[in-house]
């Protein structure tokens, strides 16, 4: 009777302890709830979460959902001030996931996908080996994962974002990674790993992974055309939806199709429920000074009056003052400038530092073709540089002259003229502060990795690696980093 007890016993504690396991099941309500994310309508999917916690207290996936909500807040806002709360609802959000099912594969997919939004945020605000500590964890349980449930395919969209990313660490800030974490791959494999995640049809994230693997074809694997086509393909709506703004538009600039960027962004959704997006406007302050516009500043005010954040600002203000310029007033220019205190380390901002730094505004005629060739203006861009007499130029302002030239060149398919401009400024500007000799070897690089020349596109890259200029030496260095990986995975 005693055995007859002890097996009711371990029967019914049994079914007690699998009623009160929590679990992870994205049901119809949770699929409503990321939508309203996708959306930027965060207000609406945190009262959603919360309504969700209530009715189904067991089910984590609101949780994960609350992640999302937490990052984008944090990332549209760049406000700080909040960034306490959200680390204490993480500390919980982690407790709560940590109680979930193990043998599910949702259980570490959503730890990781927990601490990688977090391991963004430290990044943001250069808290470097905070954000190690977390993206090291992320790779532990997404690696596992991958172990135990090889066919679950979502682990491969984080996984694969993962791999690429660090596959393009220039070997110079290869140490950070190695002393922090156990983080290694490359983007080929980071590549194929995405890849097997798009191979889920059926998944609710199913948008969101191919939106990210066209953004690591635009980045990494240097295929901007490749990312722009498929894009253009998915079902986006721009015009009522500003993440998907913020995607076409990204995409249309870095694939010289200014206009087409400047008439998405004009059509961003203002007010209602959706979350603020400054950076929209700022994007389109960007676009329209491409194009030799100066009431560009508007865009660039307004962005600056909705943005709680540090990154950015110097930079707005320094575009700011180039609208100025453009117009002749040179005093609203030296004004402008006058304002830009430091306070950032990204490379927009350092740059527009350097420059409020020194004594003279940048020269009218090269200002003119630097923005009409970011805009894809190729044309008009070699007009405004064959109008500049070259012995009116300081020594800096002839290197400069140079580096346009070829990048200008290389924009109107004049391949071989480009790269005799690119040496030329490789030659003359290696130890010059600018990174005008160091962008030139990477875009050197990569002419000759587009013409399949293997050897001689190494050679750039590497050069690319060897300069050491004072402005956007990291991004610079990890495009150079990402050239070497891709031709290294084709043994080209």
């Amino acid at each position: 009777m005693r055995e007859v007890f002890m097996l009711c016993g371990l029967i019914l504690g049994g079914a007690i302890g699998k009623a009160t396991e929590f679990e992870y099941v994205f049901t119809p309500e949770a699929k409503t709830i990321y939508a309203d994310v996708m959306r930027l309508e965060l207000d609406l999917a945190q009262a959603g979460i919360t309504r969700l916690k209530q009715t189904e207290p067991r089910n984590l996936a609101a949780y994960h959902l609350e992640s999302y909500v937490d990052f984008f807040r944090l990332y549209l806002s760049g406000d700080e001030s909040m960034d306490g709360l959200l680390a204490e609802r993480f500390d919980r959000r982690i407790a709560m996931l940590e109680r979930g099912d193990q043998s599910s594969p949702y259980y570490r997919y959503a730890l990781a996908e927990a601490r990688l939004h977090r391991s963004l945020m430290d990044l943001r605000f250069e808290r470097h080996l905070a954000a190690f500590r977390n993206l090291n964890r992320a790779h532990k349980e997404l690696r596992d994962n991958a172990e135990i449930f090889p066919n679950f395919a979502l682990t491969y969209k984080d996984l694969g974002l993962l791999h690429a990313a660090v596959g393009a660490i220039p070997p110079q800030y290869k140490w950070g990674v190695e002393l922090f974490s156990s983080l290694s791959g490359t983007i080929a494999q980071g590549r194929a790993e995405l890849q097997r995640a798009l191979l889920d049809s059926d998944s609710p994230f199913r948008l969101e992974t191919q939106v990210l693997y066209a953004f690591m074809e635009l980045h990494l694997a240097d295929e901007p055309e490749q990312a722009y086509r498929s894009v253009k393909q998915l079902a986006l709506e721009p015009a009522t939806n500003n993440l998907h703004c913020f995607v076409r538009a990204a995409l249309a600039m870095r694939t010289d199709r200014n206009a087409e960027a400047i008439t998405l962004l004009e059509r961003q959704q203002r007010g209602g429920g959706t979350a603020d997006f400054p950076y929209l406007d700022f994007l389109l302050g960007q676009a329209k000074l491409r194009n030799l516009n100066p009431q560009a500043r508007v865009h660039f005010q307004s962005f600056l009056l909705r943005y709680a954040g540090r990154h950015f600002r110097e930079e707005a203000m320094q575009k700011i003052a180039w609208s100025y310029l453009l117009e002749g007033n040179t005093a609203g220019y030296h004004q402008t400038m006058a304002e830009i205190s430091g306070g950032s380390r990204a490379g927009g901002d350092e740059s527009a530092a350097r420059e409020a730094a020194g004594d003279r505004a940048p020269h009218l005629g090269l200002l003119r073709a630097r923005l009409l060739f970011d805009g894809g203006y190729f044309a008009r861009a070699r007009a405004e540089l064959d109008g500049i007499a070259l012995t009116t130029l300081t020594p800096d302002e002839q290197l400069e002259h140079r580096y346009r030239t070829g990048r200008v060149l290389g924009g109107l398919k004049d391949y071989a003229g480009a790269l005799s401009f690119y040496e030329r400024t490789i030659t003359l500007g290696r130890d010059n502060p600018a990174f005008y000799a160091c962008n030139a070897a990477l875009q050197a690089g990569l002419l000759e990795e587009e013409r399949g020349n293997a050897m001689a596109a190494r050679k750039y890259f590497q050069t690319c690696l060897d300069i050491d200029p004072a402005e956007y030496r990291t991004g610079l260095h990890m495009l150079a980093k990402a050239g070497l990986d891709r031709l290294a995975s084709t043994n080209r």
